[in-house]
């Protein structure tokens, strides 16, 4: 006997799910809702998903941002449900259940899905967003790969021994994962990838700095990972500074704990706030904004709008906030689709959200990883391999998964790298005018005395 033929529900008859940020939360659940019986709508400020893991690879020339990311029109070309806007929600109305947008006036729904991630907190200094660049997105990553180019360009014109000396100190805030990888993967752009390149200076004498406020490097890893991070670093002659505190960043470098350095690339890599969206609604909020959600991902007291990812506060098991990963937002989108599958289908509720850690991993240099899975930690040439296959792994399209392969492959055999551009004005970056490092190289006549400062 076949079985029953489930009548076909009019497009316009189905329930509305708003799905506000195309991250790895938003996709999640729509990848689990793409054949049930709803209408889903895509709002986001970029056409594209990028791999945020891998952007501080875009951030020092080994890869190229194709490489990371994928117009999300793409990504979903194959879910009929989907409909995919771009424009940017600036406020909601929970009573009205109304989504204000932008650029499209207002758009009505039925779930509402906050999935709007975070951006970096300079803690009350705005001013430093000038002169020391955050990594969250595409042209972040192509301002930073610019400022790190153009420092070596610049320093190569320049006949002042101390002016060339800022030129080639750069300086990174934060040492979580973010700052760790980027300070590592800097150090090899200089030591190996530059070093042949440049003919009055020797690249590989730039002195890269990391600063982090707290005890200890990558926290949240288990302290053998730590000490060995640090230790990976030093090997690349990196200055891991512990227990040091920014306290001003200006054009011309920073002041930690006192002293003064002068650098001419300074990157933000340390706290991080929740995007304004998630304070419209007037439910209860973190110190950074992000929204306390019930046990089934919901905003409290509002059963049909749910936050899920970066945007969204839960405790684990054991009372600890869940960390601000990849794998928490995939989760959690996946369960709320569950939730919202529940509800249409008059089903009892899934149990309370429950994160699964599949642990933690960060890339320290070349051959050099550190995969913390809680029960067994693995470092060195293993960690790195454990560390590259999940990151192909996870990479979204095939395409993408080949080119980046065979870019660290060839990489890893000739220490090149080729997306060392520069392009155009924008490898100064929006803020360039802010930079005390020339717009065009620096270049003094024979016959003049080299100047004393800047």
């Amino acid at each position: 006997m076949s079985p029953p033929v489930r009548p076909i529900t009019p497009p316009s008859l189905q329930p509305t799910v708003v799905v506000v940020g195309g991250g790895f939360a938003g996709l999640a659940l729509i990848q689990h809702l793409r054949i049930a019986p709803v209408n889903i709508v895509l709002i986001d400020r970029c056409n594209h998903h990028v791999f945020q893991p891998l952007l501080y690879q875009v951030a020092t020339a080994a890869l190229s941002p194709d490489e990371i990311a994928e117009p999300t029109r793409s990504i979903l070309r194959n879910a009929r449900n989907v409909t995919v806007r771009l424009d940017e929600a600036i406020g909601v109305d929970p009573a009205r259940r109304q989504l204000l947008l932008r650029e499209g006036g207002s758009l009505g729904y039925d779930y509402l899905v906050l999935a709007t991630g975070v951006e970096y907190d300079y803690f009350g200094h705005d001013t430093w967003t000038a002169f020391a660049p955050s990594l969250k997105t595409l042209r972040d990553a192509a301002e930073i790969r610019g400022r790190l180019l153009l420092a070596f360009e610049h320093a190569e014109n320049c006949p002042n021994p101390d002016l060339r000396r800022r030129l080639l100190t750069i300086v990174l805030v934060g040492g979580g994962p973010t700052g760790v990888e980027l300070a590592g993967s800097i150090a090899e752009l200089a030591r190996f990838a530059l070093k042949r390149d440049f003919r009055n200076i020797d690249p590989t004498t730039a002195r890269i700095i990391l600063l982090e406020a707290g005890p200890h490097l990558l926290p949240g890893f288990q302290p053998k990972v730590r000490v060995y991070a640090e230790k990976s670093l030093q090997r690349l002659r990196v200055e891991v500074r512990l227990n040091t505190p920014v306290e001003m960043i200006d054009a011309d470098g920073v002041a930690a704990r006192g002293e003064r350095i002068d650098a001419s690339v300074v990157i933000w890599c340390a706290g991080v706030k929740a995007t304004p969206i998630a304070a419209c609604l007037g439910a209860s909020t973190t110190r950074k904004g992000a929204i306390r959600v019930a046990p089934d991902l919901s905003v409290s007291g509002i059963s049909n709008i749910f936050a899920i990812g970066d945007v969204a506060a839960l405790d684990d098991k054991d009372g600890k906030p869940l960390p601000l990963l990849a794998p928490v937002a995939k989760q959690e989108g996946a369960y709320v689709a569950h939730v919202i599958r529940s509800q249409l289908e008059g089903k009892a509720p899934p149990a309370a959200f429950r994160y699964r850690d599949p642990g933690s991993l960060a890339i320290i240099g070349r051959s050099a990883a550190a995969v913390d899975f809680g029960f067994v930690q693995i470092t060195g040439f293993v960690g790195w391999l454990v560390w590259a296959f999940a990151h192909i792994f996870f990479l979204i399209g095939f395409r993408s998964r080949i080119a980046v392969f065979l870019e660290w492959s060839w990489q890893w055999v000739t220490y090149a790298r080729g997306a060392r551009l520069i392009v155009g004005s924008e490898g100064l970056g929006r803020h360039s005018e802010a930079r005390s490092i020339p717009s065009s190289p620096v270049v003094f006549p024979r016959s003049a005395a080299p100047p004393k400062s800047e």
